[in-house]
Order: C-alpha cells, then sequence, then structure tokens
C-alpha cells in the first residue's frame, strides 16, 4: 500500500527527448541573398512545421535537413548523430516530394519497393514489409496498378508508403498535398495526421497554407526573409502572435496603429490613428506610446440590443457583404472613419444584414492583442 505521502505525490510529465536539433543554419547562395541563422529543435514524435511565404527559406530549410543542400553554417543533428557530412541516404530520413516523384513505368509495388531493394533487402522480407504499407495507407488492392492509373490522392498515399518502408526515424514533407483539390486536400490532411499519429514519427512538414500548419502540427515555426519569426503551438501562433508579420499572414486581422491615451491597474485606453477608442488589456507601454494592436475579425460580435454597458461598442457603415454559408464577412466602416474586417456565423443577427446598412459591433479588451513593434 503506498504511503499517504506517496500517494500524493504527482506523477512525473512525460519527457520527450530531442530528435532533431537544427543549430545556426546558414545557407548563403550570395552576399545579397542569404538564408538564416535559423535554429529550433524538434522532439520525439512531434509533428513540426515550417510555415512561411516563398522564398522565405522552409524548404531550403528542409532540403538541407535532408541533404539536398550543404549548408553554409550551422549545425543539424538527429538523435545526437551529425547530419553535415552525410549522403542523404546515410541520413535515415524520408521525404515524400510535392509530385509524388513516382516511376510512371513501375507498379505501385515496385514503386513502393524500390528503396528497399537498393538496400539489397530479400525478397520475402520486400513482399511483407510493401504488403503493411499499402494496408497502413489503405490501398492493399492497388499493388499492380500504375502512377498514372490513380488519383492524386492515392499518388500521394503511395509516395509516403515509399518513405515510410524504409523506416526512417524522421519524415520530411515538402507541401505534399498542394497538388490536390480543396476536398482532396482536407481529406488527406486528416488521414496524414492520423497516420502519423499512429506511427509515431517524428515529422516536419512544409508549407505556406496557414490552415494546413494549424490543422497538422503540434508545433510551428513561422519564416519571413530567412529568419524565424516565432515559434509555438498552433494556438499561441493564431491567438498571440508575437510580431506583426506573423498575426498578418496567420488568417485574417485588423491590425491598428493606435497611441496608450491612459492607464490603470485593469487595462489601458487607446486610441487609432482613425480615431477609434478602444479599452485593452494592460501595457507596459508609457502614457503616449505608439503601438500596434490586432482584433481578429471573428473576434468583433454584434451588439444585443438588451445589452447595456458594452465594452468598445462601435457602430459601423457595411461596404461589403460576403455570404459564405457558415459565416458571414463584412467590411465596415466606423463612425471615426476604421476599416475593419468583420466574421460573424450566420444566423438570426445576420440575416438582416445589408450592404449600407448600419450595424452596432463590440470588441471585449480580451480580445484584443497588442503586438510587438
Amino acid at each position: 500500500m503506498l504511503s499517504r505521502g506517496a500517494a500524493s505525490r504527482e506523477l512525473p510529465a512525460i519527457v520527450r527527448m530531442v530528435e532533431l536539433e537544427v543549430a545556426g543554419l546558414v545557407k548563403q547562395y550570395s552576399p545579397q541573398v542569404t538564408i538564416g541563422p535559423i535554429s529550433f529543435e524538434v522532439t520525439e514524435g512531434e509533428f513540426f512545421s515550417l510555415l512561411g511565404p516563398s522564398g522565405c527559406g522552409k524548404t531550403t530549410t528542409l532540403r538541407c535537413i535532408a541533404g539536398f543542400e550543404r549548408p553554409s553554417e550551422g549545425r543539424i543533428t538527429l538523435s545526437g548523430r551529425r547530419l553535415d557530412d552525410m549522403p542523404p541516404h546515410r541520413r535515415d530520413v524520408g521525404l515524400v516530394f510535392q509530385n509524388y516523384a513516382l516511376f510512371p513505368h513501375l507498379t505501385v509495388f515496385e514503386n513502393i519497393a524500390f528503396g528497399l531493394r537498393l538496400r539489397r533487402i530479400g525478397r520475402k522480407e520486400v513482399e511483407e514489409r510493401v504488403g503493411r504499407m499499402l494496408e497502413l495507407v489503405g490501398l492493399p488492392n492497388l499493388a499492380g496498378r500504375y502512377p498514372p492509373q490513380l488519383s492524386g490522392g492515392q499518388q500521394q498515399r503511395i509516395a509516403i508508403a515509399r518513405s515510410l518502408v524504409l523506416e526512417p526515424r524522421l519524415l520530411l514533407f515538402d507541401e505534399p498535398l498542394s497538388n490536390l483539390d480543396f476536398k482532396l486536400r482536407v481529406q488527406m490532411r486528416f488521414e496524414l495526421r492520423e497516420l502519423q499519429r499512429r506511427l509515431g514519427k517524428t515529422s516536419i512538414y512544409v508549407t505556406h497554407d496557414q490552415t494546413e500548419a494549424l490543422a497538422l502540427s503540434d508545433r510551428i515555426a513561422v519564416l519571413s526573409q530567412g529568419r524565424i519569426e516565432q515559434i509555438g503551438r498552433p494556438s499561441e501562433i493564431y491567438e498571440t502572435p508575437e510580431t506583426a508579420f506573423v498575426a498578418d499572414f496567420i488568417g485574417s486581422s485588423n491590425i491598428l496603429d493606435a497611441t496608450v491615451q491612459s492607464k490603470s491597474g485593469v487595462g489601458a485606453s487607446v486610441r487609432t490613428g482613425s480615431g477609434l477608442e478602444l479599452t485593452v488589456p494592460p501595457v507596459v507601454e508609457e502614457i503616449g506610446s505608439r503601438l500596434l494592436i490586432l482584433v481578429r475579425p471573428e473576434r468583433i460580435r454584434l451588439v444585443d440590443g438588451r445589452e447595456e454597458a458594452v465594452s468598445n461598442r462601435i457602430t459601423a457603415e457595411i461596404d461589403d457583404l460576403t455570404y459564405l454559408g457558415e459565416d458571414v464577412q463584412l467590411r465596415v466602416t466606423t463612425a471615426p472613419a476604421a476599416k475593419l474586417l468583420v466574421a460573424l456565423k450566420s444566423g438570426k443577427g445576420t440575416r438582416e444584414l445589408r450592404r449600407g446598412g448600419s450595424i452596432d459591433l463590440a470588441i471585449d479588451p480580451e480580445d484584443i492583442h497588442v503586438l510587438r513593434k
């Protein structure tokens, strides 16, 4: 029997080991074009995404990890082993390409088995491992088909199976869903995440699609101009972005330039450049200081006619209204001439809204986020 003291002690939290470490990675193409320095760690079994616009350095970073690019500076370590000078085939890394990169003249079975045969794996083991992979990706009956006979989603599953069959320690994905149509992309996103969770494979995923990164990732690194702007969980990246770039790149946003008018222990009063007076959470900036504030469109709400004391109440004119089924997206101009993007859930309160009409809105102070300039 446990003693009272032993019973009251909390069980220790599971500590995951660092699987991949990228430290001070720099890739210099010319004095004017340099990626990095970039540093991050990925823990065992984590799904880690590199997210950013074209040219930000995310694919270059992935290619350096895979061994297809040689870093100018820095260190890459996988499970305590330096990868910097190793050729790609010795890195214990699997890479899933954007364009699938399947051999059109080989069957599905032969495509998946290709890497195993290069490693001189015996015929029986090849058949067993390929069979397991086909079952894993849900395509056990397509072994004899050729890639041109498959849909885009099926080809992507085969590309994933071809990487997994080699049992790599680390899986790399280079925008693998970007060639699929929207519905299939959403379906594959779910299937890919479920597969990764079942296998517990440490994965790095490159994408420019914010929704994809938010849906798939345990953590996200947002890149801009060859640098990491912020690393965090999806909720942190979306709800509390550290910079204006992250706030603007992830989701829709209203970013307003404002000046601190007054301060108290429970909040501060600010005036935006367009004259909008708002109460915000406490700030460290002094009175008279300039700052940036973020208001997500879905955080702006319709005012219920029964509400009396409403913080940050705004009267606005509807400039544009877009019906999106589940949501109604508005562009409005407030009384002091501020332009705002508003996202409301479709329902009774939105049915009477019309372009050119007036609308009463409110922004709760806790839904306003102060950005670092």
